[in-house]
This record gives structure tokens, C-alpha cells and sequence, in this order.
């Protein structure tokens, strides 16, 4: 590291421990104080403010909900400093290729801003820019958050409750990904593929030859925000068509593509011509075939109230931090189900549903995949969108109908047919042999032979219990031991003696004394301590 460097970091360093010291971190770190922070700290904190609220599997619903409240609009590059990145990036004058470019940005946000232009071959597009040293600058404030996470007090639940190094570099691979504008390119090209077949949804067409890591040139699309109700109406738009082919498209990303939009708010989403429009896709979700199995396997069981369906989806599909205790999670499930399974797949709140799921295994200390917690954030923004112009809308009903509908399209009734006798016929034949396994315990136990292993597991408030009671029980006995000991050896000629007693009759009566003492002063600082 070059000394520039080391100053520059050594400068950051002192901006960041201000900003702490300000607003008191060693007095906890509560949601809203964490935003303040975030915001205080500028652009690249913003950023990071924003990718940790995708984390609900792993950090409480309260910061992920004030975290979302944060806002990207930042203070746009000076328009030199928007020539320079062009002309660095392609290695020549601008003008090369565009015709002209308006030096009022469309928008600016923590990583890049958008400006409309026209190419010298006349098409109007929109050129979205990198922010000059971005990746550099989010690079070395990733670096210095490692080393402040190590400087942070254990107060409070946020230190107590998360891994912040773990969530630091998860959310340093997300902003990769979307700082590498060849990756968002490639993403709509994806996009455009699975949904070219869909008659009213739409994306901007990249122009791959303008393109690079940092300069993303891309079809210039009007159309107005999918929230803005007066605008629709004025357009003669229907909002009830409009909310149902918005929730049928993000269904459809999930469900059949794996490959969906993982930040789906309104200024991603637009209306035009009679078509869905969807922009930005520098944040995607993906889901496996194993994931999209699982997860229907999951919300089969909750329809189905099935405790154990559900139990086994969230011990495929989760990734635990420990060794995990089946018999609390059993018991938390089965009162999520009490509370959700009971509800129609009509009125079912889909987005409310996965949160107290995700709390769940939370508080159980289980993982989800990145993809399932980019869904679950994708998943509050449409239903956002959907109360906001047409609340009678329900997702899961949409889901349910189109899950339906793809499984009796889809499903190869020969196959299930022998899934279902080889699974009968495996029964049957286990079935028979029940009575030959009863006779054998039986026998074995009549003749003194059977033997039962029982593995028995206590929680660590037992554990802490037990082994506290053993090992007082233990110093105590060795006290009482000593005592006598020491008032044998008093009765005796022993010498060298003090206040005319044995030497070693009194070290063990002094030494019984301190233990006691020890033992007596410990007892009291717990007990006032749980108080």
C-alpha cells in the first residue's frame, strides 16, 4: 500500500470514527440510528445500506425495514466528470459515438447515474454511467468496516445477533455484480430471452457495441411509473389488467425462469405502450430447480397444514449455523401454521407469510440461499406496487392458479402412476414383514436380549444447571473434607504450630475460609446480576 493510500485510508478511517462517535454506537446500534449512520457516511454506505436489507434471513426485520427507507437519490456527477468515464471507458472522444448527450441526469443514484443521449446514427437511448472510483472507494470502506466490525462493542442485539464479517462480504459480491455493467447487459439479454414470448413484457435492447464495464447504453423507454394511478387512469389504462399481468410477469420469473428481478420497485417498473417495462437489472435474483421444488413442496405443505412437509422443506432448503434442535423448530412451525395454514390460498398474505417464516430460521439459526431472501424483498416491492393500484389483487391466488394450471399441463401421469405403485407396493411388502419384526423383539426381550439406545439432548440452560449444581456440590464436600482434616491435625503435638495450633491445621482452615468466602461472594453476584 503506497503511502497516499495509507493516508487516504488513515483520513477515511477518522471520518468514519466521527460519524460513530456522534451518534453514540457504544450505546447500541438501533435501526434508525444504523440508517442515520449509513447516510451520514454518504453514497457508497447508502449502497451497502440498501444490499443488507435483502439480508432478512439473517438480519433482524426491523433493520432490514428501516435500511429499505434509505435513499439512493445522491448528488450527480458534474457533467466533465460524466465525459471523462465515457471517453476513458471507450478509449476516445464521446462524440464518437454519440451525437449528443443531456448534461442533466434522468436520475443519480450511489453507483451510477443515467443521462438521455442520441447515437450519430440517430437513435434515442440512455447512457448509464459509473460514478468515477467507485469500485476503488467501495473497496477501501469495505476494508475499513472489517476492521471497525473488530473495534464494535458486544452491546445490543445487532452485534449480538449477526456474523458482520460474513454480511460484509456477501454484501461486497453483491455490489460487484452490479458495478459490472457487462453483467447487467448480460442480465437483460437473459431477460429478453425467457420473456419473448410474453406479448406485454418488454426491456430496453442494449446496445452490446456502446457497452462496457462501466458505460451501459440501452434504449431509451418513455412510459410512466407502474404507481402513478392518476397518470394510468389519464391514459385510459385498466389497473386491475395492469396489477394482474405485473404479478402473472414476476410469477412467471420466479416459478418457470429462476431468474427474476430482485428489486422490483416502482422506478424499475414502468408502463408503456400497453406493456410491462422492466429496467435496471443490476440486481437479479436466481432460484435452482432444486430451490423452486422445495419452496412449492413448502407452500403445499402449508396449504396442507402439514407441520412435518413444511419441516422438511426448511431443513432442504436451509443452511444451518450449528447443530439445529428439530424439536424447537418443530414446535415454531407448528405455530406459524396455526396462525397462516389455516388462512385460503385466496387470502393468503404471501409476502407477511415467508417474513414470519424467515424469523423462524432466524431464531433457529438457519441460513437461506441468497436467491430465496432477493425473492422475499422482491416479493414486499410488488405487493407494495399492488395495494397501490389494485388492492384487490392477491399473488398467492395468481401463484396458486398458475401452479395448478402447469401441473396438470405439465405432469406425466404415466410416471406418477408408477412412482405411486412402486411406493404402494414397497408398502405392502414392508407391511408383511411387521409381524415377523414384532415376533423377533419379542423374543429377544423375553430372553433378555433386547437393548434400547436412548440419545438424550438438554438445552444449554439444563446443561449450565447441572453441571453448576455437580460442581458446587463437589467444592463442598471438598471444604467439608478439609475442615475435618485440619481439626484432626489440631488435636495432635504437631509442629510448628500458630496461635498454638498446627501450621497445617491452620492453612487448611484458612483456606476453607477463602473457598467459602469465594463461593458465598460468586453466588451473590449472580443472583444480582439476573436481577
Amino acid at each position: 500500500m503506497s503511502r497516499d493510500e495509507k493516508k487516504d485510508n488513515s483520513q477515511r478511517f477518522r471520518e468514519i470514527r466521527e460519524v460513530l462517535h456522534r451518534n453514540r454506537i457504544t450505546r447500541g446500534v438501533t435501526p434508525e440510528k444504523l440508517r442515520i449512520i449509513l447516510e451520514e457516511l454518504g453514497p457508497t454506505y447508502i449502497k451497502l445500506g440498501q444490499i443488507m436489507s435483502l439480508h432478512s434471513d439473517i438480519l433482524p426485520k426491523a433493520y432490514c425495514d428501516e435500511l429499505m427507507k434509505l435513499n439512493s437519490d445522491v448528488t450527480p456527477m458534474p457533467f466533465d466528470v460524466v465525459e471523462d468515464v465515457i471517453d476513458h471507458s471507450y478509449r476516445q472522444d464521446w462524440r464518437e459515438v454519440f451525437e449528443s448527450i443531456e448534461k442533466e441526469p434522468l436520475g443519480s443514484a450511489s453507483i451510477a447515474q443515467v443521462h438521455r443521449a442520441k447515437l450519430r446514427t440517430g437513435e434515442d437511448v440512455i447512457v448509464k454511467v459509473q460514478r468515477k472510483g467507485i469500485y476503488d472507494t467501495m473497496a477501501r470502506d469495505i476494508g475499513l468496516l472489517h476492521r471497525l466490525v473488530k473495534l464494535m462493542p458486544p452491546v445490543g442485539d445487532f452485534r449480538n445477533l449477526v456474523d458482520l464479517d460474513m454480511v460484509l462480504d456477501e454484501m461486497w459480491a453483491v455490489a460487484q455484480e452490479e458495478m459490472d455493467f457487462l453483467k447487467e447487459a448480460a442480465n437483460m439479454e437473459e431477460f429478453a430471452h425467457n420473456n419473448r414470448d410474453i406479448v406485454y413484457v418488454t426491456e430496453p435492447k442494449v446496445y452490446h457495441e456502446f457497452s462496457t464495464s462501466r458505460v451501459l447504453v440501452m434504449d431509451y423507454i418513455g412510459g410512466v411509473p407502474i404507481d402513478d394511478v392518476d397518470s394510468l387512469r389519464a391514459q385510459g389504462y385498466d389497473l386491475d389488467e395492469v396489477g394482474t399481468k405485473f404479478a402473472n410477469s414476476f410469477i412467471k420469473q420466479v416459478m418457470d425462469d429462476g431468474f427474476f428481478h430482485a428489486d422490483p420497485h416502482p422506478g424499475n417498473v414502468k408502463v408503456a405502450d400497453g406493456k410491462i417495462v422492466w429496467i435496471d437489472m443490476g440486481m437479479m435474483g436466481r432460484l435452482t430447480e432444486k430451490d423452486r421444488r422445495t419452496m412449492a413442496r413448502g407452500v403445499q405443505g402449508i396449504a396442507l397444514h402439514d407441520v412435518a412437509m413444511v419441516e422438511n422443506a426448511v431443513l432442504e432448503i436451509g443452511d444451518f449455523r450449528g447443530r439445529p434442535d428439530r424439536g424447537q423448530l418443530y414446535q415454531d412451525l407448528k405455530k406459524f401454521l396455526a396462525e397462516y395454514g389455516s388462512a385460503s390460498m385466496g387470502t393468503l398474505d404471501i409476502a407477511e407469510a415467508l417474513q414470519a417464516l424467515m424469523e423462524i430460521m432466524k431464531a433457529n439459526k438457519i441460513r437461506l440461499p441468497h436467491g430465496v431472501t432477493m425473492l422475499c424483498r422482491g416479493l414486499t416491492h410488488v405487493e407494495g406496487v399492488l395495494a397501490k393500484i389494485s388492492p384487490d389483487i392477491n399473488m398467492m391466488q395468481i401463484a396458486a392458479t398458475r401452479y395448478t394450471d402447469d401441473l396438470l399441463q405439465h405432469v406425466d401421469w404415466k410416471k406418477e402412476w408408477e412412482k405411486n405403485a412402486r411406493m404402494l407396493y414397497r408398502s405392502a411388502r414392508k407391511g408383511a414383514e411387521i409381524p415377523a419384526l414384532m415376533t423377533d423383539a419379542l423374543k429377544e426381550y423375553l430372553e433378555g436380549q433386547a437393548t434400547v439406545n436412548i440419545d438424550l439432548h438438554s438445552s444449554e440452560d439444563l446443561s449450565f444447571v447441572v453441571f453448576s449444581s455437580v460442581r458446587n456440590i463437589v467444592i463442598g464436600v471438598c471444604i467439608a473434607a478439609l475442615l475435618v482434616s485440619s481439626s484432626i491435625i489440631c488435636v495432635t503435638d504437631m509442629t510448628p504450630k500458630v496461635f498454638g495450633i498446627p501450621l497445617l491445621g491452620f492453612a487448611g482452615y484458612a483456606f476453607a475460609l477463602v473457598s467459602s468466602t469465594l463461593l458465598t461472594v460468586r453466588y451473590i453476584y449472580h443472583k444480582l446480576k439476573k436481577k
